[in-house]
């Protein structure tokens, strides 16, 4: 009789503080562009799940919201999904930029309050010297939290490996979740409005990018091309003139950069169409928050 193959699946989910470097982490895991990233904070505002399948296991790792103190209604529906990170999770890694203070990373730790094996995982350690990185891994070997701590640039990809074989360790055995086939549990069209909002975030001003998001309204998928067509909403309409910006200047660059991006992401040829729509105080209004994916 064959012996049986056993298999390990589970949830890993990653948290800490905003520009931890989760996204960035998740995009090494998964090596497919799936986070945005971007050096302001708040990019992430959703909860993204990113598939990996091997012979051996598959991790479902979930990237969350930056831990932060909510302000807008949009805050609170981000704290929400770090809690529903916390009751799902098999694994919980604990990300922390090597240069942050400890401290204040140990009070967020701590609060989360976690039931599962969490991995402290420090990130930029390139940024730092040995002295720094002993420090750190000494402090958080001793907490009750801790299992393990790990060492990592996830820029860099450097530690990215042992990583993944401290998580199978520690994954409970199981059928796989997800057929091997899928990368994510977000739709095709979520990627798309975040590809264009990652480009918000570089193409703009500090303010810009928190007083807006991205809808996409048409995904029609013909013979040649795939023909997109996405809202830009923001709140006033001197923001729809920066984003527009001088004869449509700046949306005109805007829509070139996102193209190209969501062509490398789809693998096909986009005709994208973008268009501003101002809608006063969307974030915090619970209707359109919904209608924003929120």
């Amino acid at each position: 009789m064959a012996s049986l193959h056993l298999m390990k699946s589970g949830f890993v989910n990653i948290f800490g503080k905003p520009n931890a470097g989760k996204s960035t982490l998740l995009n090494a895991l998964v090596g497919e562009k799936l986070a945005i990233v971007s050096h302001k904070v708040q990019t992430t505002r959703h909860r993204i799940k990113a598939i990996v399948t091997e012979k051996e296991y598959q991790i479902i790792f979930s990237d969350t919201p930056g831990i932060i103190e909510p302000k807008y209604k949009l805050h609170e529906k981000m704290m929400q999904a770090v809690k529903s990170a916390l009751e799902d999770a098999d694994i919980a890694l604990l990300i922390i930029d090597a240069k942050d203070t400890t401290e204040e990373n140990h009070e967020i730790f701590s609060a989360l309050k976690l039931k599962v094996p969490a991995l402290v995982i420090i990130n930029k350690v390139d940024a730092v010297d040995e002295s720094r990185i002993k420090e750190l891994t000494n402090f958080f070997a001793q907490q009750a939290y801790c299992k393990e701590v790990i060492t990592i640039s996830a820029l860099k990809k450097k530690g990215i490996d042992a990583l993944i074989k401290k998580v199978v360790e520690h994954l409970p055995e199981g059928e796989a979740f997800y057929d091997g086939e899928e990368l994510s549990d977000l739709s095709t069209r979520f990627f798309v409005s975040e590809l264009i909002r990652e480009k918000i975030f570089y193409l703009y001003g500090d303010e810009i990018p928190y007083h807006a998001t991205v809808l996409v309204h048409e995904f029609k998928e013909k013979s040649t091309l795939v023909k997109i067509g996405a809202d830009i909403i923001v709140q006033r309409d001197t923001q729809k003139g920066i984003i527009l910006g001088e004869g449509g200047q700046m949306i005109k660059k805007l829509g070139t950069e996102a193209r190209k991006d969501i062509e490398a992401f789809i693998g096909n040829k986009v005709f994208l169409e973008l268009f501003v729509k101002v809608r006063p105080k969307w974030r915090d209004n619970e209707l359109q928050l919904k209608e924003y994916g929120y």
